[in-house]
């Protein structure tokens, strides 16, 4: 095998993109309830393309003195104590969440993870609350910096919200699934991966690239 395949630590300067989506009780990450999290975790392939890899996901319990917007959880549909969520504290979602990113750190050789979001500052913020409340000293994320594809889809495709973003790229959108950790993240994964990608097959067609 050739030792000359392409490497994710080379593609963005030694970060490691994960796609993370947050679900929460409104809009404040200092007092507002985080309640679902999903970080999907990407590769490359062969000829440098990205593609999601894994997914990992947990239901969220309320922190003690969290408050709950019965309109954030009318939008969402979350009901934080339905007995069926199997939620977990704060601090055992990061760290499983953090566990898988460290590995794939050092699977792919990159020396920290960056959060991916659309409209990132909004699940970085509440990533960064989480991580202060529990606590956590290890964290695989960059603190400030992120990747998002809000900006980045309407650069592209000139659209911002995700479903018309989503649509855009040529890509299946299914409202039902909308508002759940899981799919966003999954869906945002897969619009990151199709500008990321359009962008490496257009520069690989400009005369003496690389």
């Amino acid at each position: 095998m050739s030792t000359d395949l392409p490497r994710m630590a080379d593609r963005f300067r030694g970060f490691m993109p994960v796609v993370v989506d947050v679900e929460t009780a409104g809009f404040n990450a200092k007092k507002d309830a985080l309640l679902e999290i999903a970080a999907v975790l990407l590769r490359m392939d062969e000829s440098g393309r990205l593609e999601r890899e894994e997914t990992v996901h947990h239901h969220v319990e309320p922190f003690k003195g969290a408050n709950l917007d019965p309109k954030s959880l009318a939008f969402t549909g979350i009901d934080p104590w339905h007995p069926f969520r199997m939620a977990v504290p704060e601090e055992k979602a990061l760290r499983s969440i953090f566990q898988a990113v460290r590995s794939a750190l050092k699977r792919n050789e990159c020396t920290r993870a960056i959060l991916v979001g659309h409209n990132a500052f909004f699940d970085l913020g509440f990533l960064n609350a989480a991580v202060e409340r529990t606590g956590i000293k290890r964290n695989p994320f960059h603190p400030f910096s992120s990747f998002d594809t809000a900006t980045l889809a309407g650069l592209v495709y000139g659209q911002t919200v995700l479903a018309r973003a989503v649509k855009a790229a040529g890509l299946p959108w299914e409202e039902e699934r909308a508002h759940s950790a899981v799919y966003d993240a999954e869906i945002t994964a897969d619009l990151f991966c199709s500008i990321v990608n359009r962008w490496q097959e257009c520069m690989e067609r400009m005369p003496h690239y690389g």
